[in-house]
């Protein structure tokens, strides 16, 4: 059980999905410029941002999981 959730866990970070997510205000000014080079890019931007926090997270809740597991083991 544990194998498949990691590797579900794996396969979940690295598949990845388009994501287009603007405020109202970007969105109106990037509309209106051709080519959409800057919307890519602010995109890319938002994206990269967001994984950051969640990586974050991650870690500190791994490191929480490990020190419980330790203790655990440790008691018996």
């Amino acid at each position: 059980m544990k194998k498949a959730t990691l590797l579900i866990a794996i396969l979940f970070f690295l598949v990845s999905i388009p994501v287009e997510a603007q405020c109202a205000m970007c969105r109106a000014v990037l509309e209106t410029e051709e080519g959409g080079n800057a919307a890519k890019g602010i995109n890319d931007g938002i994206a990269y941002l967001m994984l950051f926090p969640y990586l974050l997270i991650g870690t500190v809740g791994y490191v929480i999981y490990r020190m419980r597991k330790k203790a655990h083991q440790e008691e018996n």
